[in-house]
């Protein structure tokens, strides 16, 4: 192959790259569909990143994007149920949100995730969503002593 020939690859290949979907973020998206007057506190955790508490009202929706790195991505996440005071929650579920990374590099990787009343359902979107987790009972964060919620 001559040098014009490897030129005429190299163009090919960046051009056919640009117009996929190659440095698409991917997300993980959470959707409140609990019953009326529940709240969905989201926190999630990464290996480069600690997000808030996140407050979701019924038929809220909220997204986390990011990039996989090259060594592995995981997200692990925590979801509350309850009326919207910071200690006010009676169920949660604990589980990894995402993983990619490593030899294999996603891009536009979307993870659905839907709190119902009986649990956490899962889709990446192209299906009905999955009943995966279900509620555990208690609130993995305890309040100080005499604390009330603000």
């Amino acid at each position: 192959m001559n040098c014009f020939s490897c030129f005429l690859l190299v163009i090919v290949l960046c051009a056919g790259l640009s117009s996929a979907k190659f440095n698409e973020k991917n997300s993980i998206i959470f959707k409140n569909a609990l019953g009326p007057k529940k709240v969905l506190r989201i926190s999630c955790t990464s290996d480069n990143d600690e997000i808030g508490y996140i407050f979701l009202k019924r038929g809220q929706i909220h997204q986390i994007s990011f990039h996989d790195s090259v060594f592995k991505t995981k997200f692990d996440c925590e979801l509350s149920k309850g009326s919207g005071g910071f200690y006010d929650y009676n169920f949660y579920a604990k589980f990894r949100a995402y993983t990619g990374g490593g030899l294999i590099v996603h891009y536009g990787k979307k993870n659905f995730w839907e709190a119902r009343e009986d649990g956490i359902y899962f889709t990446h979107g192209k299906e009905i969503p999955k009943l995966e987790y279900k509620w555990i009972p208690g609130d993995p964060i305890d309040p100080p002593m005499g604390a009330k919620s603000p």
